[in-house]
């Protein structure tokens, strides 16, 4: 089906609708025009959007560097939008790393001088992403950069107030609600004339996280965004159910690194964001218990969701162990209760991974163009099986799936899992050693740094949707020790290890010092039993027939924890220990 789609505003209001190119439909998508699509003919512009804070103590309201790029048309053009605190530049990554290598609970080493990220002040370009894409299909797209990044001014603050608001003042001005004007510090003023007003955001890791903060302000005008992998509660980023705990592949990173590798806005108020937001992460981030806090809540998103009313589509991997998919997983739990359009998109990769164009294309065509393509009658969940390319994701009715049911399973033996608990009374121990990383001890036959359960050969595949539990009951001969779950399928060999979540199913992590509360540390005394509750990540997969499920505890986890000296024994009772798997059949 072929269909034209006027915009609704002209302007000025002498010129009609025939002197300018229009939006193409085809199968519910905006295609690409010819007219549009002449680079040639593109308006650039550089401004800067006045907010509504003063971050960064100078008396006056922050303004935040906008670039926008958009067709030759008189028509008015809905905009599509990505803003990040990465256009400006960042710091070495090995300058913003903890040393990990300590006990836990004591002070850590000193982490080293505060890198300096360079400041760039020429620069008319913030980024070329999503221009080519979507500027040929009639949008105009507009970048900008985060609060004390790149040419915005004010502090950045890993999640504070003014990183949802910043976006927002982004929005209103598309609106006619802000101001903007062509200089940082300048009064002519520049209007959105051009834009309908309707605005979609998207973005991969932090530039996904940002449209979900915008969103929380319940921004009028902002109709539809599409969050990559974001990051949504840096306190599930940098801790675990309590445990200090590093996001994969930056062991040692933790909200202040953050806060350095992205600091490249203006050198005069570095010295008062310093003194004040990065004291206060300092301060308040407590590396020592990794309790939650007051702190920490002011940066889940997911606790601020009541004013959202853009529609959501969620993207994320479940082998992501950077920003695990918990992130998205814990936001989707809380717009159920929402009436926004919801749907999501999930793949067995890594980091990043965007939806395809086309779920994209459908969904900034529903509510941006306002075409009724029938969007809202697509299946809700979206989830490319193991086997299968990214551009080919198998719909369903829900995440989890719907037929999936809590499964629980309980040691059986010394090595066992079964389906039918059997008291026995019986102990194990494991001697803590940092030094053998997960997939090692995963691979060996016998090892008392970890125990390792196992189901029988499957007959046939066995799905697995939804949130892995896990319950233990144990002491240990020390106060404080890390505690490190992984769920994998055996036999482990190394060539399908590399493959997505082919060996490792899914992890998790906690404290056991937080078995009473995430704000309370207890620790531990050795020969006192304690029971522990608490949730692995998220995942959906489908573990063949041929394979085992394993479930590996141990203590320090090589990639992620901090790394004490060997030596540490927890004690597990084993009639404490059950699995709870949501597997789509049940029991059956």
């Amino acid at each position: 089906m072929r269909i034209l789609v006027l915009a609704l505003l002209l302007a000025p209001a002498a010129v009609t609708a025939q002197q300018s190119p229009t939006h193409v439909i085809e199968d519910g998508q905006a295609q690409v025009v010819e007219a549009f699509a002449d680079s040639t003919t593109w308006v650039r512009q550089q401004l800067w959007v006045e907010t509504s804070f003063d971050s960064d103590g100078d008396g006056r309201p922050d303004r935040m560097h906008v670039t926008v790029v958009r067709p030759a048309t008189t028509d008015r053009v809905p905009v599509i939008y990505e803003t990040s605190p990465y256009f400006g530049g960042s710091a070495s990554v090995s300058d913003i790393l903890w040393n990990v290598e300590h006990e836990i609970g004591e002070e850590p080493p000193p982490r080293g001088d505060q890198p300096y990220v360079e400041h760039r002040p020429e620069r008319e370009r913030i980024s070329n992403s999503q221009v080519n894409t979507w500027v040929p299909r009639g949008f105009a797209v507009v970048h900008s950069e985060s609060p004390g990044t790149g040419l915005s001014e004010g502090c950045p603050t890993m999640g504070g107030e003014n990183e949802s608001l910043a976006p927002k003042a982004v929005v209103d001005w598309l609106n006619g609600r802000a101001r903007a004007f062509t200089s940082r510090d300048g009064d002519e003023e520049v209007t959105a004339e051009w834009a309908t007003g309707r605005v979609g955001m998207t973005g991969t890791s932090f530039n996904g996280t940002l449209p979900l903060a915008a969103a929380t302000t319940g921004v009028e005008g902002l109709e539809a965004i599409i969050p990559i992998a974001p990051n949504t509660s840096y306190w599930h980023y940098y801790r675990s159910h309590g445990l200090v705990r590093s996001p994969g592949g930056y062991l040692g990173e933790d909200i202040d690194g953050l806060y350095d590798y992205v600091f490249s806005g203006y050198p005069e108020v570095r010295d008062y964001c310093n003194s004040t937001v990065r004291a206060e992460m300092l301060e308040e981030m407590d590396r020592l218990s990794g309790n939650w806090s007051e702190f920490w809540a002011s940066r889940d998103y997911a606790l601020q969701t009541d004013s959202l009313r853009a529609a959501v589509l969620m993207a994320h991997a479940w082998n992501d162990w950077n920003v695990m998919p918990e992130h998205s997983v814990r936001v989707i739990d809380a717009l159920r209760e929402r009436d926004v359009p919801l749907q999501m998109y999930f793949h067995q990769g890594g980091h990043g991974g965007a939806p395809p164009l086309e779920m994209m294309n459908r969904w900034f065509t529903r509510y941006l163009l306002e075409v009724e393509n029938g969007v809202e009658e697509d299946a809700r969940a979206w989830i490319v099986r193991e086997e299968d390319p990214r551009d080919e994701p198998t719909p369903y009715a829900d995440y989890p799936h719907p037929d999936a049911e809590m499964v629980s399973w309980f040691p059986s033996g010394m090595r066992g899992l079964s389906m039918e608990p059997s008291p026995s009374g019986a102990r194990q121990t494991v001697i803590d050693n940092v030094e053998l990383s997960g997939a090692e001890l995963a691979q060996l036959e016998d090892s008392e740094h970890r125990l390792l359960f196992a189901t029988e050969e499957l007959t046939e595949p066995v799905h697995i949707s939804g949130t892995v539990e896990l319950r233990v009951r144990m002491t240990a001969d020390r106060p404080r020790a890390n505690l490190s779950v992984w769920l994998v399928a055996l036999p482990w060999t190394e060539a399908e290890a590399r493959r997505p979540n082919f060996s490792v199913i899914t992890r998790g992590w906690a404290d056991p010092t937080n078995h009473r509360s995430l704000t309370e540390t207890d620790p531990i005394t050795p020969g006192e039993f304690r029971d522990l509750h608490f949730t692995l990540q998220p995942t959906d997969q489908v573990i063949p027939a041929g394979r085992q499920i394993g479930l590996m505890i141990f203590s320090s986890d090589r990639e992620f924890t901090l790394w004490p000296e060997p030596g540490t024994e927890l004690t597990f009772e084993l009639d404490g220990i059950r699995l709870d798997l949501p597997i789509v059949g049940g029991g059956r």
